[in-house]
């Protein structure tokens, strides 16, 4: 029932709260991160000042507040809202002014005036029950009654759908996606099953749906939670340790210890997940029985498949053939390959696919250039890398275009679907993919899916590195197998062992100490005692002194020096150094355009990165014709700068490594981190002229051999380590990997796919 628009305050009786009822006269603040608003509010006789977190509300909506009176120090009396309910208005003058908000499309006024005049208090039933009843309005058309009835009822069900989904903790950019999703059912949708919002909304995780689900006084042991514990353990598994299974009583413990519920009942819905064909249960001959996401379980069968079909597709080269055209490109460009090198050129040639793969300065460039060169004369040669920065690199050091695997498979907008693939292959003699190691299992499916039987595939990449950070193991699986041909490149040119970053990165990954301080090299390591003053001097050598030692410019710095850390925490972790550095670099100003986002600033000039695959975002990049290029998707780990900021319209542009210009509004604003210091793991692909990295204590399990090899092969020209010699000597001797549940390597073998 519809209470009277001039009824003011009343005592709650059951809970000590009170009730206010009145209409809105202005949104006075709002936080829009949390939706903290302070509002006036005209309750009859008085306007009283409410706060609380509350949906964005128009002036003239009716509202029915609950909740108790606070004394401000500075601003005296005011009603702190804990719920909400979004009124129609049932006073004449209430209706029309509500009409007239700019909430309902086709109504201005004019518009609302004659309404109410025409229908009274009759107003809102009109709308909702008979609409066509508008047409007899003058001045609304044929299409204007409908427009006007199916905005009006379409913002009563978003609007209680928002009031509902932020009474029980949603926040208000969280709500605002799952209403979008959800629209008119939200409420009722998440009554029924709020766990169906894991998968129907980006952003909505098992956290947040299981706060929503007690609120609701959902039964701990309800099938509907333990479900959704059991995928989200499972989902977990493959976003944070990249695993494409987890052994089932290894599953079944973690969700037990995650939810405090008895085994039998996790077995009993985890037997549904399956028998429903949500999950896959797979028993291996050998071993586990295994629980998979399904669309990594099809994943690896199918690369395995597809690889499997590509190996023997190409008819077999002539060896003495192809060794007389290595020799003829060593003449023509006054190299000479070593044995390694012409058996992977070889190789190449003989093979439908082949792996090569290498540390630094092991020629895997070079001989790149000479398989292009060679197999050329046979079609196109397409080149392709994981990532933009990776792509760019691939193209200048081959004086060829190249890539990102998603721009060479004209990637649809749609996650995981591409214009390229099964139906509509690339047609070329052979692709050449670098940076394999990042390649997660679900991309090289996508990949494969587009190269037909005949057409050559080469992968080449560092299989010490860090794997990739989606799910999979690809390289490693396939080396493991030994059921792809492979070449590994060993010998350091000598070009290259001037360097001390390739030789050092060389010792790391054989278990030696690196070589530290050494006069006139690009290696260098600044002692520092503590965590605190290691984080001193990054910000110190950022700043100041590595421009000033090597001549970078103000405006170059962010482009130039990259400071990488094992960890996440800490006093030199990415979340400290990022505001370190950039308050070294960019600091706060009154004149500086800046967007303020939960605790971040992000200001003009900031160095930023993408943090999450946005397929929808849409982007624009100038040609070198002078043409604007169009295109959607920007993707985890792409790096750029912050070029325009726009205060007034809460958005900002980003301008990334490789020209593309995307713009971001507000709730965009979470996929965005700032990027001064990142993660090893999301620097993989990534090469930058100067490396920065502290070396402090930590988790032992994050300070790593091939993680500390890794950070190093980001550096082109310089190294700096700052902190402790013992930090280094552990990390050195931590050869601990952290091991994938992955079953690629099986399935290779298991289709005898050798060669």
């Amino acid at each position: 029932m519809q209470r009277d628009a001039q009824m003011t305050e009343a005592m709650g009786p059951t809970d000590g709260l009170e009730e206010i009822q009145g209409i809105v006269n202005d949104t006075i603040f709002r936080n829009e991160d949390n939706g903290y608003s302070v509002l006036s509010l005209h309750t009859g006789r008085r306007d009283i000042t409410v706060v609380g977190s509350l949906p964005e509300l128009a002036t003239g909506e009716q509202l029915l507040l609950r909740g108790v009176w606070i004394e401000h120090a500075k601003y005296g009396r005011q009603f702190q809202c804990q719920s909400c309910e979004i009124q129609l208005p049932t006073t004449l003058l209430g209706i029309e002014r509500f009409l007239a908000s700019g909430l309902i499309a086709g109504v201005g006024p004019a518009i609302a005036k004659r309404i109410v005049n025409r229908f009274k208090e009759d107003t809102f039933r009109v709308l909702m029950e008979e609409p066509e009843k508008l047409r007899d309005i003058p001045g609304l058309g044929k299409k204007r009654w409908k427009i006007i009835a199916e905005s009006f009822q379409e913002h009563q069900n978003l609007r209680q759908g928002m009031v509902f989904l932020q009474s029980h903790g949603v926040p208000p950019a969280l709500s605002t996606k799952i209403v979008q999703e959800l629209g008119e059912n939200t409420e009722r949708i998440v009554r029924e099953n709020p766990y169906v919002l894991i998968e129907r909304v980006e952003g909505v995780g098992f956290e947040t749906a299981d706060r929503i689900a007690m609120a609701l006084h959902f039964p701990k042991d309800s099938p509907f939670r333990i479900q959704a514990a059991i995928s989200y353990v499972l989902t977990d598994a493959s976003a944070g340790q990249g695993h494409c299974y987890l052994p089932e009583e290894e599953l079944l413990h973690q969700a037990e210890a995650f939810l405090g519920i008895h085994p039998s009942l996790l077995r009993r819905e985890l037997d549904g997940l399956v028998l429903s064909e949500k999950l896959v249960r797979e028993t291996p001959k050998e071993g586990p029985v295994r629980i998979w996401l399904p669309r990594f379980f099809h994943a690896e069968d199918e690369v395995a498949r597809r690889l499997s079909e590509l190996v023997r597709a190409v008819p077999r080269g002539n060896r003495e053939e192809g060794m007389q055209r290595i020799l003829a490109f060593q003449r023509e460009h006054g190299i000479s390959f070593s044995q390694k090198q012409k058996e992977a050129i070889l190789q190449a040639l003989e093979w439908g696919v082949l792996v090569i793969t290498g540390g630094p300065g092991t020629g895997k460039t070079t001989i790149i250039r000479c398989i292009i060169t060679l197999l050329s004369r046979e079609g196109a040669v397409r080149l392709c890398a994981p990532t933009g920065r990776a792509a760019k690199r691939m193209e200048e050091s081959t004086d060829r275009e190249a890539k990102t695997i998603h721009r060479l498979l004209e990637y649809s907008g749609e996650e995981g679907q591409f214009t390229m693939g099964t139906d509509r292959p690339l047609h070329c003699s052979c692709v050449i993919c670098d940076e394999t190691s990042m390649v997660d299992i679900l991309l090289m499916r996508a990949l494969l899916r587009a190269i037909e039987p005949g057409t050559r595939l080469i992968l080449v990449g560092d299989a010490d590195q860090l794997p990739s950070v989606g799910a999979g193991n690809v390289l490693g699986d396939i080396l493991q197998s030994q059921a792809i041909p492979s070449v590994r490149l060993t010998d350091i040119f000598r070009q290259s062992q001037e360097s001390r970053i390739v030789v050092n990165a060389h010792r790391i990954n054989h278990g030696e100490m690196p070589l530290l301080n050494e006069k006139n090299t690009d290696f260098f390591f600044d002692r520092r005692d503590t965590s605190q003053s290691a984080s001193q001097t990054v910000v110190e050598l950022y700043r100041t002194r590595l421009p000033a030692f090597k001549k970078i410019s103000l405006k170059d710095i962010p482009r130039t020096i990259q400071v990488l850390t094992p960890t996440k925490k800490g006093e030199c972790g990415v979340y400290q150094l990022n505001l370190l550095l950039q308050e070294a670099y960019n600091p706060a100003s009154p004149t500086l355009p800046s967007l303020s986002f939960k605790d971040m600033d992000f200001r003009l000039g900031d160095k930023v990165m993408q943090t999450k695959n946005n397929y929808d975002l849409e982007w624009t990049r100038q040609g070198g014709d002078g043409e604007m290029e169009e295109g959607s998707g920007v993707f985890n780990g792409d790096l750029g700068i912050v070029a325009d900021v726009d205060t007034e319209n809460a958005k900002l542009s980003v301008l990334f490594d490789d020209d593309r210009l995307a713009v971001y509004d507000h709730l965009l604003l979470d996929d965005l981190d700032l990027a001064y210091c990142m993660s090893v793991h999301k620097s993989q692909g990534s090469e930058f002229p100067i490396v920065i990295m502290p070396v402090v204590p930590g988790p032992s399990m994050l300070l790593t051999r091939n993680l500390f090899y890794t950070a190093l092969t980001r550096a082109k020209d310089m190294v700096v380590l700052v902190g402790q010699e013992r930090v280094i000597h552990q990390m050195v001797e931590n050869n601990q990997i952290l091991h994938r549940y992955t079953a690629l390597s099986e399935c290779l073998q298991r289709m005898n796919t050798l060669y």
